[in-house]
């Protein structure tokens, strides 16, 4: 995760946690932390990975077609940044 700045992630994490219109869970969200499924402590389901993708869109000009990438960049913030990062847009 070298390749992305911390105030990066921090971005990241707010654009989130707005366009999924939650609050970051106790603690904080953690850069590794699962944004989807059994373990995820946000409980967010297909329409937020919808709101997040068109977030990014609007954001970064990065689209995030339905598949098996998007679901993967979209496990957690970290692996989300290193997406974007190999996009160019970290």
């Amino acid at each position: 995760m070298s390749t992305v700045s911390p105030e990066f992630i921090a971005d990241l994490k707010t654009m989130v946690l707005e366009s999924v219109e939650k609050e970051a869970p106790p603690g904080g969200l953690g850069d590794d932390e699962p944004l989807f499924g059994p373990q995820a402590r946000l409980d967010l389901d297909s329409l937020d990975a919808l709101q997040v993708s068109m977030a990014i869109q609007q954001r970064f000009g990065v689209r995030m077609p339905d598949s098996k990438e998007t679901r993967r960049a979209l496990t957690s913030i970290a692996h989300l940044a290193e997406h974007l990062a190999q996009a160019g847009k970290a």
